[in-house]
């Protein structure tokens, strides 16, 4: 498949950010109480080598409930860029959603397309990157990023960290779609993607 540029469109693994390449800790206020999961670096890495692009897919609704700053969520994703490059690992891309209807700031207030389960990040992104979105998948711990994804024409995928397993245990069969698979965490879901690919 190709752009209208003609350059061939590229598969894509979309992340979510906290609970599944780091540990969810809540809002994340300050530096000091960001971490990379284990097996994060190393997930990220195996699909830059495969020749996917991999790009990060947040919502950050803590900005719209006066939880921090959108200069917070930059600093956070510099220190997520500089752990990843340290490791030879690097994301193609960054979206994040600031908004969430119910928010205290009216300024960010707003039912926003972008915010997850709307898929507007995923369709900005493969808009921006050249994704072959029928190839790509949306990795996360809860259902609204499944729902994402889907929604965007992607595959999605389950990790068990984060709320992953707690929301698979006490709601699963209520979700009217079951995950395309569930995976350990991101490296156990990569290796899944790439197998299913013939690229493992």
């Amino acid at each position: 498949m190709e752009t209208e540029a003609g350059a061939a469109k590229k598969p894509a693994v979309f992340f979510d950010r906290d609970g599944t390449l780091n540990r969810d800790v809540g809002y994340v206020t300050h530096l000091d109480v960001y971490e990379l999961l284990p097996r994060a670096a190393a997930a990220v890495q195996k699909v830059n080598e495969a020749g996917w692009l991999a790009i990060l897919i947040t919502n950050q609704a803590g900005v719209a409930r006066g939880y921090f700053s959108e200069s917070m969520i930059e600093k956070v994703h510099r220190k997520l860029q500089d752990e990843l490059s340290g490791k030879g690992a690097r994301l193609d891309a960054i979206y994040y959603c600031p908004h969430v209807p119910n928010g205290d700031d009216p300024e960010y207030a707003l039912d926003c397309k972008m915010r997850k389960p709307y898929p507007g990040m995923i369709l900005k992104a493969a808009a921006e990157h050249g994704v072959d979105l029928e190839k790509s998948v949306m990795l996360g711990d809860k259902y609204s990023d499944l729902e994402a994804g889907w929604r965007a024409g992607c595959r999605a995928g389950l990790v068990l960290t984060g709320y992953g397993r707690g929301e698979r245990e006490l709601r699963g069969t209520q979700w009217p779609r079951q995950p395309d698979f569930v995976a350990q965490d991101a490296y156990h879901a990569v290796e899944i993607i790439l197998s299913e690919d013939g690229n493992h």
